[in-house]
């Protein structure tokens, strides 16, 4: 940028910044993040002239350490290296903006204190994540073994099996199959995410009509030979809001899902769904540090609807 006027560098950043603090722009200046002609500056009253030219760098913000919470949690298996348990609809997973406070990782460090630094601050122990209203099945590592162990079998999707069930508007044709394409941001809502031609990433999921039963509707609503199917989804990858998209992409959107699924299907239920019907079923993973293959299952609790 060119400065066209001779002045104190920190007076000229709060300018050209107005969202920073002079506090927060002499800290940058000091901490060598500020250039003037291509050299690093590191006093706030050096005098800067026309034609010199500044560079900032902004670092990435330092994430808060967060709190550790009393926050119930349906375990169902743990011991020194991984904590397994059944995470509950609502439950955010990691600390985010709206959610500071009331979530998994503030759970587990107060279940499991020594977890800090295991994976990073913002989120320790977590290798994997649920949406904030699917329920299920999730794995926690406990050891920076674990943590390393765990990420890549994730990321490369070797050595671990992700089932879902879905509760579903419709019956999938045909009962079973294969739906692969490659999901991104939607370029008409960016909130959302989309199967689309270019510039998303291959997702792969495997799904499996397990029953069919008549929708359960309100007193006084008439839906002729409505109905609803429970579907096993076996997720090959792992993209965001890959399952809602895919069933959504066959006709079968999920059951309660406000962002792809049928509102006004879902309003004639009785009961009406308080969230998506999706849940993490079953994961069986290798044992990080012995090698045992696990399998961790969390029942459905969609009794409701069945």
């Amino acid at each position: 940028m060119a400065i066209l006027v001779s002045e104190r560098l920190d007076i000229k950043l709060t300018a050209l910044y107005p969202d920073f603090s002079r506090s927060r722009i002499k800290g940058l200046i000091e901490a060598g993040f500020v250039k003037v002609n291509g050299e690093a500056t590191m006093k706030a009253g050096s005098k800067v002239y026309e034609g010199d030219e500044i560079e900032v760098t902004i670092p990435p913000p330092v994430p808060a350490e967060p709190e550790p919470e009393d926050i119930p949690l349906d375990i169902i298996f743990e011991d020194n290296d991984i904590l397994v348990l059944n995470k509950p609809a609502g439950l955010v997973v990691h600390p985010a903006p709206g959610h500071h406070t009331g979530t998994l990782v503030n759970a587990i460090l107060f279940h499991c204190p020594d977890l800090k630094g295991i994976g990073g601050v913002a989120r320790p122990g977590i290798v994997h994540r649920l949406d904030q209203d699917t329920s299920g099945v999730m794995i926690v590592a406990k050891s920076q073994h674990a943590m390393d162990s765990l990420t890549k079998a994730f990321s490369t999707h070797a050595n671990i099996r992700k089932r879902y069930l879905a509760m579903v508007h419709g019956v999938p044709v045909p009962a079973e199959g294969r739906i692969e394409n490659l999901i991104g941001r939607s370029p008409w809502d960016r909130k959302k995410m989309a199967i689309v031609e270019k510039n998303g990433k291959n997702a792969v999921t495997l799904y499996r009509t397990m029953a069919t039963f008549p929708k359960p509707l309100q007193e006084g609503c008439r839906e002729s030979g409505a109905k609803i199917s429970a579907v096993e989804c076996d997720i090959l990858t792992g993209r965001t809001h890959q399952i809602r998209v895919h069933m959504a992409s066959i006709g079968c959107p999920i059951v309660g899902d406000t962002v792809y699924g049928r509102h006004a299907a879902d309003r004639t239920m009785n009961p009406p769904p308080p969230r998506q019907l999706l849940h993490a079923w079953k994961l069986d993973i290798r044992h990080p540090a012995t090698g045992e293959n696990m399998c961790f299952e969390a029942p459905p609790p969609f009794e409701a609807y069945i």
